[in-house]
This record gives structure tokens, sequence and C-alpha cells, in this order.
């Protein structure tokens, strides 16, 4: 099969995927993609990188003029602001991508939209309910991107969005207190489903 042309990829997600919004990041194009070397990975989101580019140039002047909390505290600021955006995350270029794919760890827009809000102070705990009246339990202390899906089942079977409640292994529904200090006595008989790492790549035009 022929590789994909960037401007092959950008019309695949456009067509295609649906684009979750962020405020810092702008769009993401949640897919999966093969590299041109064979290698599969199941959840890659695709963004333009305008919005961070100039979220980048912003922090970095705020850190040079001394207006930053960090830079009053430590003197580090600027260097530990520049440190965050060149060397964390996953990043792949989209030279090295032969095809792209729908990912199946990716909620619909539909569901995704459903969950809201924090449970307790990084953790957010919510179950989602199938088409055929079972529920799974879901959490996250931070990225909401791509999740793993129970097996025998897809991101096409999930109904609805239960929201800061977990799930016995049982298949009991349970809900929590919110905020909780405290995780509920039953929460080590509980079965999460936990958020997914996943990979960047950014193109222009997107």
């Amino acid at each position: 099969m022929r590789q994909q042309q960037t401007e092959g990829i950008i019309k695949f997600l456009k067509d295609n995927i649906e684009p979750l919004e962020d405020n810092a990041y702008g769009l993401g194009y949640r897919a999966s993609v093969f590299l041109t070397d064979g290698t599969f990975l199941p959840c890659v989101i695709f963004r333009n990188p305008k919005t961070i580019v100039n979220l980048a140039i912003s922090r970095f002047k705020e850190e040079q003029a001394g207006k930053s909390i960090f830079s009053r505290s430590s003197g580090l600021g600027y260097y530990d602001i520049v440190k965050t955006f060149v060397t964390n995350g996953n990043c792949i270029n989209d030279y090295d991508i032969d095809r792209v794919e729908k990912s199946k760890f990716a909620f619909p827009l539909t569901i995704q939209n459903q969950i809201r809000g924090e449970t307790t102070m990084g953790w957010t705990g919510f179950a989602a309910k199938m088409k055929d009246g079972k529920f799974f339990g879901f959490g996250t202390s931070f990225h909401w991107e791509f999740f793993q899906i129970p097996e025998g089942y897809s991101v096409d079977d999930i109904e609805e969005i239960i929201n800061h409640s977990y799930v016995l292994k049982t298949g009991e529904l349970r809900n929590h207190k919110v905020p909780f200090f405290e995780y509920p006595d039953d929460y080590k008989d509980a079965v999460i489903h936990r958020e997914r790492p996943f990979f960047e790549c950014y193109i222009d035009n997107l």
C-alpha cells in the first residue's frame, strides 16, 4: 500500500474524525497509525501546532519578564518552562506515518461530552452503561483522550455516561461522594478502565 502523504492524512482526519476541543492545545483529531516500519500506535492525537507554539512563546515571555510565581520562587522558571515544552510528551513525525485509521480507544464526542467535572482533586471516576445494560467503570487522573475498553466491547457500545461513579467486580454500580477525601472501602473491589498513553503529531494546515 502506498504511504499516505501529509495532504492525505489531513483529508482522512477531517473527513472521518470528530475533533476534540482543548483550550490549551487546540483541536485534536484522535486516531491510530501505522508507521513506515510497520509499528502500530493505537492512540495518536493530531493537532495544528499554532496553538501550542503561541502558548509556548507567551509563557517564555512571562518567565523572562519575571512574571511567573515559578521564577520568583526558584529562579529556574524560564529553564523549567522551556524544558516542559521541548522535552515532555510523546511525538511522532507526519512523514514517518504510513497510514491512519480510526482509533478503537477514542470515545465518540456524544459520549465524551457527557463526562463532567473532577470527582475529587486529581481524579475523575465515571461509569459507562452499555447498550446491553451492563455497567463498566472508568477513571483518569488527568488525560481524557483515550481509554481502555472492556474486552468484547467497543466505544460504539457505550450508551450513557454516569458521572462520579464506579463499578464493582460484580457489575454493581456505586456512586461517589463529590468530592471525597478517602476512597470508599469497597474501592478495592472496583474494576477501573484507565486512560491510555498516547502520541501527538503536529501538522500545519490541519
